[in-house]
Protein backbone atom coordinates (compact mmCIF):
# COMPACT_ATOMS: atom_id res chain seq x y z
CA UNK A 1 0.00 0.00 0.00
CA UNK A 2 1.55 3.36 -1.23
CA UNK A 3 2.06 6.31 1.48
CA UNK A 4 -1.06 7.97 0.23
CA UNK A 5 -3.45 4.40 -0.11
CA UNK A 6 -2.41 4.46 3.83
CA UNK A 7 -3.47 7.99 4.38
CA UNK A 8 -7.09 7.47 2.88
CA UNK A 9 -7.45 4.25 4.82
CA UNK A 10 -6.42 6.29 8.46
CA UNK A 11 -9.27 8.88 7.25
CA UNK A 12 -12.09 6.39 6.03
CA UNK A 13 -11.72 3.97 9.20
CA UNK A 14 -11.45 6.79 11.37
CA UNK A 15 -15.00 8.31 10.13
CA UNK A 16 -16.70 5.40 10.57
CA UNK A 17 -14.71 5.02 14.53
CA UNK A 18 -15.82 8.18 15.27
CA UNK A 19 -19.14 9.01 13.50
CA UNK A 20 -21.31 5.89 13.14
CA UNK A 21 -22.99 4.19 15.89
CA UNK A 22 -25.02 1.18 15.99
CA UNK A 23 -28.55 1.54 14.51
CA UNK A 24 -27.68 3.86 12.03
CA UNK A 25 -28.96 4.90 8.52
CA UNK A 26 -25.20 5.44 6.75
CA UNK A 27 -24.33 7.54 2.88
CA UNK A 28 -21.49 5.32 1.58
CA UNK A 29 -19.50 7.71 -0.68
CA UNK A 30 -17.66 6.87 -3.88
CA UNK A 31 -14.01 6.78 -4.85
CA UNK A 32 -10.47 5.81 -3.89
CA UNK A 33 -11.24 6.84 0.24
CA UNK A 34 -14.10 6.32 0.34
CA UNK A 35 -13.38 2.81 -0.48
CA UNK A 36 -11.71 2.74 2.73
CA UNK A 37 -14.95 4.08 4.78
CA UNK A 38 -17.03 0.82 3.45
CA UNK A 39 -14.45 -1.48 4.18
CA UNK A 40 -14.46 -0.44 7.88
CA UNK A 41 -17.69 -0.35 8.15
CA UNK A 42 -18.05 -3.70 7.23
CA UNK A 43 -15.02 -5.03 9.35
CA UNK A 44 -17.15 -3.75 11.79
CA UNK A 45 -20.68 -5.45 11.22
CA UNK A 46 -18.97 -8.55 10.68
CA UNK A 47 -16.74 -8.50 14.16
CA UNK A 48 -20.45 -7.01 15.37
CA UNK A 49 -19.24 -3.71 16.90
CA UNK A 50 -21.96 -1.89 15.20
CA UNK A 51 -25.26 -3.83 14.72
CA UNK A 52 -28.62 -2.48 13.20
CA UNK A 53 -27.01 -0.43 9.92
CA UNK A 54 -28.54 0.29 7.00
CA UNK A 55 -26.29 1.96 3.99
CA UNK A 56 -26.96 3.84 0.85
CA UNK A 57 -24.47 3.81 -1.74
CA UNK A 58 -23.81 6.41 -4.42
CA UNK A 59 -23.06 4.40 -7.22
CA UNK A 60 -23.17 0.67 -8.60
CA UNK A 61 -19.75 0.17 -7.77
CA UNK A 62 -20.15 1.40 -3.71
CA UNK A 63 -23.27 -0.98 -3.97
CA UNK A 64 -21.15 -4.07 -5.32
CA UNK A 65 -18.27 -3.14 -2.85
CA UNK A 66 -20.68 -2.92 -0.02
CA UNK A 67 -22.64 -6.30 -0.85
CA UNK A 68 -19.75 -8.04 -0.63
CA UNK A 69 -18.83 -7.14 2.14
CA UNK A 70 -22.09 -7.96 4.04
CA UNK A 71 -23.49 -4.58 4.60
CA UNK A 72 -27.13 -4.58 4.39
CA UNK A 73 -28.37 -2.10 1.80
CA UNK A 74 -31.29 0.02 1.38
CA UNK A 75 -32.12 3.46 -1.03
CA UNK A 76 -33.47 6.95 -0.40
CA UNK A 77 -37.42 5.79 -1.21
CA UNK A 78 -37.57 3.76 1.81
CA UNK A 79 -35.37 5.92 3.76
CA UNK A 80 -35.26 9.55 3.13
CA UNK A 81 -33.28 10.63 6.55
CA UNK A 82 -29.95 9.79 7.25
CA UNK A 83 -28.01 9.77 10.14
CA UNK A 84 -24.39 10.51 8.67
CA UNK A 85 -22.83 10.69 4.62
CA UNK A 86 -18.92 9.95 4.26
CA UNK A 87 -17.47 10.37 1.19
CA UNK A 88 -14.13 11.97 0.06
CA UNK A 89 -13.61 15.13 -2.39
CA UNK A 90 -12.03 15.97 -5.12
CA UNK A 91 -11.22 19.98 -3.61
CA UNK A 92 -11.57 21.68 -0.29
CA UNK A 93 -11.52 25.24 0.25
CA UNK A 94 -10.83 27.22 3.58
CA UNK A 95 -15.15 27.26 3.99
CA UNK A 96 -15.19 23.58 3.83
CA UNK A 97 -17.01 24.00 0.03
CA UNK A 98 -15.86 21.13 -2.52
CA UNK A 99 -15.65 19.79 -5.76
CA UNK A 100 -16.97 16.46 -6.35
CA UNK A 101 -17.34 14.66 -9.09
CA UNK A 102 -14.28 13.23 -10.31
CA UNK A 103 -15.44 9.85 -10.19
CA UNK A 104 -18.55 10.79 -12.09
CA UNK A 105 -21.09 9.59 -9.27
CA UNK A 106 -21.66 13.27 -8.44
CA UNK A 107 -25.49 13.10 -8.76
CA UNK A 108 -26.55 9.90 -6.73
CA UNK A 109 -23.60 11.31 -4.15
CA UNK A 110 -25.51 14.72 -3.86
CA UNK A 111 -28.91 13.03 -3.33
CA UNK A 112 -28.18 11.08 -0.97
CA UNK A 113 -25.41 13.27 1.25
CA UNK A 114 -28.07 16.30 1.18
CA UNK A 115 -30.16 14.03 2.88
CA UNK A 116 -27.61 13.49 5.82
CA UNK A 117 -27.84 14.95 9.19
CA UNK A 118 -24.20 14.99 9.53
CA UNK A 119 -21.37 14.64 6.44
CA UNK A 120 -18.16 13.91 6.89
CA UNK A 121 -15.41 14.27 4.27
CA UNK A 122 -12.32 12.15 4.15
CA UNK A 123 -9.66 13.58 2.30
CA UNK A 124 -6.21 13.45 2.43
CA UNK A 125 -3.77 17.11 2.71
CA UNK A 126 -3.22 17.07 -1.35
CA UNK A 127 -7.10 17.83 -2.03
CA UNK A 128 -6.83 21.30 0.43
CA UNK A 129 -7.00 24.58 -1.94
CA UNK A 130 -7.14 28.39 -1.13
CA UNK A 131 -9.51 28.43 -4.12
CA UNK A 132 -12.01 25.88 -5.58
CA UNK A 133 -11.18 25.12 -9.62
CA UNK A 134 -7.75 25.20 -10.75
CA UNK A 135 -6.68 21.78 -8.74
CA UNK A 136 -9.65 20.09 -10.20
CA UNK A 137 -11.85 20.44 -13.10
CA UNK A 138 -15.75 21.21 -11.98
CA UNK A 139 -17.69 18.07 -13.24
CA UNK A 140 -21.17 18.69 -14.37
CA UNK A 141 -23.57 16.00 -15.42
CA UNK A 142 -26.17 17.01 -18.22
CA UNK A 143 -28.75 15.03 -20.58
CA UNK A 144 -27.28 13.51 -23.60
CA UNK A 145 -29.84 14.76 -25.89
CA UNK A 146 -28.42 18.12 -27.17
CA UNK A 147 -25.26 17.81 -25.48
CA UNK A 148 -23.42 20.04 -27.46
CA UNK A 149 -25.49 22.81 -27.07
CA UNK A 150 -25.74 22.55 -23.17
CA UNK A 151 -22.06 22.05 -23.09
CA UNK A 152 -21.85 25.79 -24.98
CA UNK A 153 -24.85 27.06 -23.02
CA UNK A 154 -22.50 26.09 -19.63
CA UNK A 155 -19.10 27.64 -21.37
CA UNK A 156 -21.22 30.74 -21.82
CA UNK A 157 -22.47 31.37 -18.18
CA UNK A 158 -21.12 34.50 -16.35
CA UNK A 159 -19.92 32.96 -13.15
CA UNK A 160 -17.97 29.98 -15.83
CA UNK A 161 -15.77 32.53 -17.56
CA UNK A 162 -12.73 31.66 -18.44
CA UNK A 163 -13.84 28.06 -17.61
CA UNK A 164 -12.94 25.43 -20.51
CA UNK A 165 -15.64 23.07 -21.13
CA UNK A 166 -14.34 19.57 -21.98
CA UNK A 167 -17.23 16.34 -22.72
CA UNK A 168 -15.76 13.46 -20.75
CA UNK A 169 -14.54 10.57 -22.65
CA UNK A 170 -13.99 7.01 -22.47
CA UNK A 171 -14.98 5.85 -18.44
CA UNK A 172 -16.92 7.67 -16.49
CA UNK A 173 -15.13 7.41 -13.41
CA UNK A 174 -12.02 8.95 -14.22
CA UNK A 175 -11.93 12.96 -15.86
CA UNK A 176 -8.50 11.78 -18.39
CA UNK A 177 -9.28 10.96 -21.48
CA UNK A 178 -9.05 7.06 -21.26
CA UNK A 179 -11.51 5.93 -24.86
CA UNK A 180 -13.39 7.06 -27.91
CA UNK A 181 -16.46 6.69 -26.82
CA UNK A 182 -18.95 9.67 -24.83
CA UNK A 183 -18.45 8.52 -21.02
CA UNK A 184 -21.70 7.54 -19.80
CA UNK A 185 -22.45 7.67 -15.85
CA UNK A 186 -24.40 5.03 -13.85
CA UNK A 187 -27.69 7.53 -14.67
CA UNK A 188 -27.22 7.36 -18.30
CA UNK A 189 -26.06 11.20 -18.61
CA UNK A 190 -22.62 12.78 -19.90
CA UNK A 191 -20.12 14.78 -17.95
CA UNK A 192 -18.84 17.89 -18.73
CA UNK A 193 -15.54 18.94 -17.13
CA UNK A 194 -14.67 22.73 -16.41
CA UNK A 195 -11.20 23.78 -16.43
CA UNK A 196 -10.23 26.77 -15.07
CA UNK A 197 -6.88 28.07 -14.68
CA UNK A 198 -8.20 30.97 -11.49
CA UNK A 199 -9.63 29.90 -8.35
CA UNK A 200 -13.83 30.07 -8.80
CA UNK A 201 -14.63 33.81 -7.35
CA UNK A 202 -18.08 33.05 -6.46
CA UNK A 203 -19.19 29.26 -6.08
CA UNK A 204 -22.24 29.43 -4.61
CA UNK A 205 -23.56 31.90 -7.96
CA UNK A 206 -21.91 29.35 -9.75
CA UNK A 207 -23.78 26.70 -8.16
CA UNK A 208 -27.12 28.20 -9.12
CA UNK A 209 -26.04 29.62 -12.31
CA UNK A 210 -25.70 25.75 -13.36
CA UNK A 211 -28.37 24.18 -11.47
CA UNK A 212 -30.30 26.85 -13.53
CA UNK A 213 -29.68 25.81 -16.79
CA UNK A 214 -31.62 24.00 -18.61
CA UNK A 215 -30.07 20.44 -19.55
CA UNK A 216 -28.11 20.36 -16.71
CA UNK A 217 -28.83 17.17 -14.63
CA UNK A 218 -26.34 18.29 -11.41
CA UNK A 219 -23.19 19.57 -11.04
CA UNK A 220 -20.09 19.24 -8.78
CA UNK A 221 -20.11 22.07 -6.31
CA UNK A 222 -20.99 21.15 -2.59
CA UNK A 223 -21.23 24.32 -1.01
CA UNK A 224 -22.46 24.73 2.70
CA UNK A 225 -22.67 21.08 3.32
CA UNK A 226 -20.00 19.68 5.03
CA UNK A 227 -20.40 19.26 8.77
CA UNK A 228 -16.88 17.89 8.91
CA UNK A 229 -13.34 17.61 7.08
CA UNK A 230 -11.34 14.59 8.31
CA UNK A 231 -7.69 15.47 6.81
CA UNK A 232 -4.57 12.91 6.65
CA UNK A 233 -1.32 14.74 6.36
CA UNK A 234 2.16 13.96 7.20
CA UNK A 235 2.08 15.02 10.15
CA UNK A 236 -1.33 12.91 11.24
CA UNK A 237 -4.75 13.41 11.20
CA UNK A 238 -6.63 16.52 11.55
CA UNK A 239 -10.23 17.12 12.17
CA UNK A 240 -11.78 20.73 10.39
CA UNK A 241 -14.98 21.49 11.87
CA UNK A 242 -17.77 23.28 9.65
Amino acid sequence: MTSQDELKKQTGYKAIDDYVESGMVVGLGTGSTAYFAVERLGQKLKSGELKDIVAIPTSVRTKEQAESLGIPLVTLDTHSKLDVAIDGADEVDPDLNLVKGGGGALLREKMVEVCADKFIVIVDESKLCDGLGPGFPLPVEITPFCHEHTLRTIAALPSCAGGNAVLRMGSSSSNVCDGDEIAVTDNGNYIVDLHFTEAIKDAPTMATELKNTVGVVEHGLFCGMTTAVIIAGSDGISVKEA
